[in-house]
C-alpha cells in the first residue's frame, strides 16, 4: 500500500515539472503578422534595359555581297548606305530601260507637230502633211510605259543597297564582303543606343489591370546603384508566357538617360498606380 503512494506522490511530481506545453510546438499562425502586405498605391517588378529602337535588317533579294561600308559600332544616320550587294544584270536592266526611254520619248516630241515637211528627193517639191493627234497621243503612251519600265528597274536595283531605317549604332554584322546571302537573310542589327528605355515582363495579369499610361515609375538600376524617374509609355495589349506565367510586357521612358545606361542592365521598377 505504501508502495502505491509512493509511486503516485512520484507521478504527480513529473507533471509538476514538465510545466505546460510550450507555445513553439503549436503552429504559429500567426507569424506572418510581421510580413507587410503589397501596397495598393504602388506595383513592384523587375525590369531590362532595352533599346527604343532595333531592327534586323536584310535584303529582299539574293546575291553576293559586294560592299559594307560599316563595322560594328559605327553611328549610322537615316538613310545612310550600309551594305550594297553584287548585282549586275540588275544595273544592265537600268541602262537599257533609260535608253528605251530616251528613245521612245524623242519618237513622241518628233510626233507632237502639227505638220510634217517633206522634200521630194528627185524634183525638190516641198510638201507639208498633216499629223493626226491620235498618232502623237500614242507615241506618247510608248514613251510613258517606257518610263514605267525605267522606274520599275531603278526600284529593284534599289534593293541591292541596303540603306539605314533610322539613326543609331551597328550592334552586330553578319556577313562579309563576298559572301552569297538570300532573300530576307538577316545580315546587320542596328539599334538606336541614344534613346534607351526599361522593358518588365514581371508584370501578372492581376497586377497589370492596376498599371496605366502615363504613370509615373521609380527606377533603381542595380549596375550604376542610381534611381531614374520615368513613366510608363505602352502597356501590351497581348500576354506572353515567361517562366509559365501569362504577364504582360510594360515599356518605361526614362526623363534622362544616364551615364553608362547600357542595353541589357537589370532594374527595378516601382509603378505608382494612385
Amino acid at each position: 500500500m505504501k508502495r502505491l503512494s509512493w509511486l503516485l506522490i512520484g507521478m504527480t511530481l513529473l507533471a509538476a515539472c514538465a510545466g505546460p506545453t510550450p507555445a513553439a510546438s503549436v503552429p504559429a499562425a500567426a507569424s506572418t503578422e510581421n510580413i507587410p502586405a503589397p501596397s495598393a498605391d504602388v506595383v513592384i517588378a523587375s525590369a531590362k534595359v532595352e533599346p527604343a529602337q532595333i531592327s534586323e535588317l536584310g535584303f529582299t533579294i539574293s546575291a553576293m555581297v559586294k560592299e559594307i561600308s560599316v563595322e560594328e559600332g559605327d553611328l549610322v544616320q537615316a538613310g545612310q548606305p550600309l551594305i550594297i550587294l553584287n548585282s549586275p544584270e540588275l544595273e544592265f536592266a537600268v541602262i537599257a530601260a533609260e535608253q528605251e526611254y530616251a528613245s521612245k520619248s524623242l519618237a513622241a516630241e518628233l510626233q507632237k507637230a502639227e505638220k510634217v515637211k517633206y522634200v521630194n528627193p528627185n524634183t525638190g517639191f516641198i510638201r507639208w502633211y498633216a499629223i493626226p493627234r491620235e498618232v502623237y497621243l500614242k507615241a506618247l503612251s510608248r514613251a510613258d510605259q517606257s518610263k514605267a519600265v525605267w522606274d520599275s528597274a531603278v526600284a529593284n536595283l534599289a534593293q541591292s543597297t541596303l540603306l539605314a531605317p533610322f539613326d543609331g549604332t551597328v550592334v552586330d554584322l553578319q556577313v562579309i564582303p563576298g559572301e552569297s546571302v538570300q532573300a530576307n537573310q538577316p545580315v546587320l542589327v542596328l539599334a538606336d543606343l541614344k534613346h534607351l528605355q526599361i522593358k518588365t515582363t514581371d508584370l501578372s495579369e492581376r497586377d497589370i489591370t492596376r498599371v496605366k499610361i502615363g504613370q509615373p515609375v521609380e527606377v533603381y538600376i542595380e549596375a550604376l546603384d542610381v534611381n531614374v524617374p520615368g513613366k510608363v509609355i505602352r502597356i501590351s495589349p497581348i500576354a506572353e508566357i515567361v517562366g509559365g506565367d501569362v504577364v504582360f510586357p510594360v515599356t518605361i521612358e526614362l526623363s534622362e538617360q544616364p551615364a553608362g545606361l547600357l542595353w541589357g542592365m537589370t532594374t527595378e521598377v516601382e509603378i505608382a498606380t494612385k
